[in-house]
């Protein structure tokens, strides 16, 4: 047929896949659409009836099997089996599974300090949806179990731990349980630890979400999410179509550099967590640090619960430079091996100012609340020699 053809509808026409053997590598389908086998076929997919592709917003070969990979790396050990969707950015992950199991007149119960974005989300954008928020101290169990008790429209508990930047952690296993009492969703954000270090299906979450951006990618070339979830129905209905419609789908490239990451993960956490161990010992002995929040320092008051919860104590921490603002800012720009990027997660050491950057538009009463004052400065420890990430800090701080 193809000799047959004129010489622009050959140009135009998808040849053949000449492929023989499997590739070793996960292929990148930079695909909008997908060819139907025929007429039925295509009628019995968007029916529900058969299993196939059709359009990468509804779902793409790479993007579903690095998906299946992160779900596979959260319930790893466990008797348990999740799904999970791709979505295009750890925001988005949030906002596609709350959209998805919340209505007009729910109401969500979380902690004040979360990650500055996570606040604004539920504050901002939520709440006009008729969709409220309560902020409280979701370390004190007692109040939690009072505040659902009074508020039976409450329908998820969403919780950050180690939270974002204070490193202040919650009883995974408590709050879960304490939902499920009262006929709610239990949801954590991972991002932090990665299931190499916690796995909270263990503990009896409902859902698990990512910014697979930092650590899971580890190299900061992507930019993506996930929702991971044990309800199979309630992850193939309910969550599936509020992705699809919303369109915060992943691309088939950015998931192909998950998955790149994916690999190193583990050795990547395994030198992430003793260099943030080093580095909190250095600056919890610094004449001019005020606090340092790290989880693997006895000194923290949630370091016990971490041990219970976390398999290492990870690569994030947070320190307090005497001298507020000023001094921080001024730390900052002295820094010439550590970098000043408002993201986290990546091989090399970077630094931020959570009350300018990340927490900028939560308000300052808030955020002093909760321990993120003006002087506190956010490390996320990369995988270099921890000697010369201390050098850096130690002439920035002189």
């Amino acid at each position: 047929m193809n000799n047959k053809l004129d010489f622009g509808s050959l140009c135009v026409q998808e040849w053949k896949d000449l492929r023989t053997t499997p590739p070793h590598q996960l292929p990148i389908y930079a695909t909008s659409s997908f060819v139907l086998d025929d007429l039925e076929h295509g009628i019995d997919i968007f029916a529900g009836k058969a299993q196939g592709h059709t359009y990468s917003r509804y779902g793409n070969p790479t993007i579903d099997a690095v998906a299946a990979k992160i779900a596979a790396l959260e319930t790893h050990g466990l008797d348990k089996t999740a799904s999970a969707l791709l979505t295009s950015s750890g925001m988005s992950a949030i906002a596609t599974l709350a959209m998805a199991l919340l209505r007009p007149g729910d109401k969500l119960l979380t902690q004040g300090n979360l990650y500055g974005g996570t606040t604004e989300l539920f504050s901002q954008i939520m709440a006009p949806l008729g969709i409220e928020s309560i902020f409280i101290d979701l370390g004190n169990l007692e109040k939690v179990e009072a505040v659902m008790a009074s508020n039976p429209a409450i329908r998820m508990v969403y919780m950050e731990t180690p939270a974002n930047p204070t490193m202040a952690c919650v009883d995974i296993a408590a709050l879960a349980a304490l939902a499920k009492q009262h006929g709610a969703f239990s949801a954590i954000d991972n991002t932090f630890c990665t299931p190499y270090l916690q796995q909270p299906f263990r503990f009896g979450v409902d859902f698990v979400v990512h910014s697979t951006t930092k650590f899971l990618n580890g190299h900061g070339n992507s930019i993506a999410g996930i929702v991971i979830g044990l309800d199979q129905e309630l992850m193939a209905t309910r969550v599936a179509k509020t992705l699809k419609l919303t369109g915060a789908t992943c691309n088939a490239w950015d998931a192909w550099l998950i998955n790149n990451g994916l690999k190193t993960l583990e050795l990547r956490m395994i030198r992430h967590s003793p260099n943030a161990m080093e580095i909190a010992r250095f600056l919890a002995q610094h004449s001019r640090v005020g606090r340092v929040n790290y989880n693997g320092l006895p000194s923290h008051p949630d370091h016990e619960l971490a041990k219970r919860q976390m398999r290492d104590f990870g690569g994030m921490l947070s320190f307090e430079v005497k001298g507020g603002l000023e001094a921080a800012i001024g730390f900052i720009k002295k820094l010439q091996f550590c970098t000043m990027a408002p993201t986290l997660g990546d091989v090399d050491t970077l630094v931020l100012h959570p009350a300018s950057m990340s927490h900028v538009n939560i308000p300052s009463e808030v955020r002093q609340q909760y321990g993120i004052t003006d002087g506190l400065v956010r490390v996320s420890v990369g995988i270099e020699n921890a000697a010369d990430i201390i050098a850096d800090l130690e002439q920035a701080l002189a």
